[in-house]
Order: structure tokens, then C-alpha cells, then sequence
């Protein structure tokens, strides 16, 4: 059974997040190790678990002071778990809590190959491409 946790920082998951994200988000593409960690203390992270292994996450970072505008980030699903939903899951309560908190828009920065999954979220395509880390992005957002 998948269930969804926050946590944070001090969590005992947050290192087998940690390791997850560095694994599937940083190491294929020379990015190293923790590069992406400088809003972690701020932020709200979920964990998707099973069995007491972190299998998928994603990071939700405050981008003002009132906390009604955020931002996704660092999405990542074990490479074996990827297309049984883990990651619709993931987002899906992402929002539910988002909503829960007064957060007016989700904003993320999508990898070319995710624009398809974000949209199927309700998420919308905004402003032009751009390259980061070496890989073609797009500004999408949610209004919640």
C-alpha cells in the first residue's frame, strides 16, 4: 500500500528523499549530488512510501511571504515505480494541501518530456521556453 507523508527536513525520510531526488533528478544529467536543496528548510515535502521505502516526492516552496503563490519542485519517481500513478498521487495531494493552506498558484518549471503529465493536472503552459540545467523547460502553472 502507497501512502502519501510531509515531512520535512528532520523527517527519517528526508534523506531517502534526498537520495531519491540526487538518483532520478541530478546524477543523469552531471547535476551534483544535493545541487537543489538551497529552499528545502522552507519548504512542505511529500513522500510517496511503501513499505517503509520513500518511492516518489516532490517539494512545494513558498515564493512569497503570504505563502499564496508557490512553487513545485524536484519531482522525482523511482525509475521502476514510474507510470502506476505515483506521481498523479503525489501532485493530487500536493494541491489538496495547497488549497487546505489559502495557496492561490502553483507555479513549476516542467521538463519538455512532463508538460504532457502537468496538463493532465490541470496545470497551463505560460511565457516561452527556456533551458535549465541543459534541458528545455516550460513555465506552467495552476490556479488554485
Amino acid at each position: 500500500m502507497i501512502s502519501i507523508a510531509l515531512i520535512d527536513t528532520k523527517h527519517p525520510f528526508y534523506p531517502l528523499e534526498q537520495e531519491l531526488r540526487n538518483k532520478i533528478l541530478l546524477r543523469p544529467i552531471g547535476v551534483p549530488d544535493h545541487a537543489w536543496e538551497m529552499h528545502d528548510e522552507k519548504s512542505w515535502h511529500f513522500v510517496a512510501v511503501e513499505n517503509e521505502t520513500v518511492i516518489g516526492c516532490v517539494v512545494l516552496v513558498p515564493l512569497n511571504p503570504e505563502q499564496t503563490k508557490t512553487q513545485l519542485m524536484q519531482m522525482a519517481v523511482e525509475t521502476n515505480q514510474q507510470g502506476k500513478g505515483i506521481g498523479k498521487l503525489l501532485v493530487n495531494h500536493l494541491i489538496a494541501f495547497s488549497k487546505s493552506k489559502g495557496i492561490k498558484e502553483i507555479v513549476c518549471h516542467a521538463r519538455d518530456n512532463a508538460v504532457p503529465f502537468y496538463l493532465s493536472l490541470g496545470f497551463e503552459i505560460y511565457d516561452d521556453p527556456f533551458v535549465e540545467v541543459g534541458i528545455q523547460h516550460f513555465h506552467m502553472r495552476i490556479n488554485l
